[in-house]
């Protein structure tokens, strides 16, 4: 299968009551129906971590072990918050405790080095393997480091961070702004599509434009995009007018905003305009499905993970489950709501393919919150639905904030951007 559903075959899943024969949708239907029931997740963000407690939630006679190399996982949502200076990094942590504790996963702080799909085992850095009987990979992320001539992993760890993977990278980051002098020049360098979190650099700017703005006011934040548009961009672009006015420019594609080359030594950014120099210089690279999946073979020349979108089951190796950044997900953006989301559908699917069923189609949904400034939000939603050509966007379903919101609605999605961290950190972890 190549991530898509035929019409043909859509209307057969949707409408076949035979669970065998629907089961060749699925891949290897010898595992649904598996004596054991063994199921291995490897990664322990928004994803993994939903879908290992809902595995157990729906069926606790299932046995889950959670694969996560970090005891803290630091969330991305949130992390603009204390660039901003309005969180700390204690207040993005994350542990696996309840998930141990109250849901017995069997939590693994090691590092997967190889998926062996004949045997289905995952081997660990430590020398041990963990037999499955239906795995799921959530790995996130990976970075293109050779996308721009200059640019690294060993210069993204010293003097340009990305700060696209919460931990150090975002320390990094904020130590740089914190010793920037008053009137240096941020430089905020967004992918191309398709990349983690979509409105994420905009809501940095605006909330690095927050910090500098009380404390460095003459300096100024400047996004080169590759891009020649971006999410929520009029909601953006509005509140940067009202709240930092000359503070935050935004250089689109066709305006000079595609950099071909970095130099770290000089801190200088070049584009087909010339050559310009700043001071702290957040580049953001191109990405690709985590290690794990490329090593597994999962990916394909996309450089993210096909899919069948019922159950979000692989279609290039069955009994593999591909959820989060990694998937092709159709329509669906790539983000920590959208993750757990996926989660929860890949451990639906699974349980009813243990006990020899049909997963039924999914409703898939997606939530993103922006801050513009500590009382300003705004907000998308989406909601999704199985379509013949994949997971589509329900029109109509889900709903932005109105370009022409007031004050009290614009401080209101600010405290729901809050509760939504809570509610959302709750159920993945707690």
């Amino acid at each position: 299968m190549n991530g898509k559903l035929s019409r043909r075959d859509f209307n057969k899943l949707l409408l076949s009551g035979v669970a065998g024969s629907a089961l060749g949708l699925f891949g290897n239907s010898q595992s649904a129906f598996a004596s054991t029931k063994r199921v291995v997740v490897i990664g322990g963000g928004f994803g993994g971590a939903s879908a290992a407690k809902y595995l157990r939630k729906l069926d606790p006679s299932i046995q889950v072990t959670l694969v996560e190399p970090k005891a803290v996982y630091y969330t991305c949502p949130f992390s603009n918050w204390v660039l901003g200076g309005l969180k700390s990094m204690d207040d993005i942590a994350q542990t696996y405790a309840v998930l141990q504790s109250k849901y017995q996963v069997n939590i693994v702080a090691d590092v997967v080095t190889e998926i062996d799909i004949a045997k289905n085992t995952v081997k660990l850095k430590s020398g041990k393997a963990l037999a499955y009987d239906r795995l799921i990979v959530s790995p996130g992320v990976d970075f293109k480091w050779d996308f721009l001539e200059g640019y690294s992993e060993a210069v993204a760890n010293t003097q340009m961070p990305h700060a696209w993977q919460a931990g150090s990278q975002t320390i990094l980051l904020h130590k740089q702004l914190l010793d920037m002098k008053d009137g240096g020049r941020v430089f905020i360098c967004p992918p191309a599509n398709p990349f983690r979190c979509p409105p994420g650099p905009y809501e940095r700017a605006s909330l690095i434009a927050a910090y500098l703005k009380a404390s460095k006011p003459l300096s100024k934040v400047i996004i080169f995009d590759a891009k020649d548009k971006f999410s929520k961009q009029g909601l953006f672009k509005k509140g940067w007018e009202r709240l930092y006015p000359g503070m935050i420019e935004w250089r689109s594609n066709v305006m000079g905003g595609k950099i071909t080359k970095v130099d770290a030594t000089a801190m200088t950014v070049t584009t087909e305009f010339g050559v310009e120099k700043g001071d702290v210089i957040n580049l953001i690279p191109a990405q690709k499905a985590g290690k794990i999946a490329f090593d597994a073979g999962l990916t394909d020349a996309t450089g993210w993970c096909p899919i069948n979108p019922v159950s979000f089951e692989s279609t290039l190796h069955p009994g593999i489950h591909v959820i989060g950044d990694a998937s092709a997900a159709g329509a669906m953006p790539k983000s920590g709501f959208a993750a757990s989301s996926q989660g929860k559908v890949a451990a639906a699917a699974i349980v009813r393919l243990f006990q020899g069923k049909v997963p039924a189609a999914p409703s898939l949904v997606n939530t993103c919150y922006s801050l513009l400034a500590e009382n300003y939000g705004i907000s998308v939603a989406g909601v999704y639905r199985l379509a013949a050509e994949g997971i589509v966007e329900i029109k109509d379903a889900g709903g932005i904030t109105p370009i022409d919101a007031d004050d009290n609605h614009l401080s209101q999605e600010a405290m729901f951007a809050q509760g939504w961290y809570q509610n959302i950190s709750l159920d993945t972890w707690g």
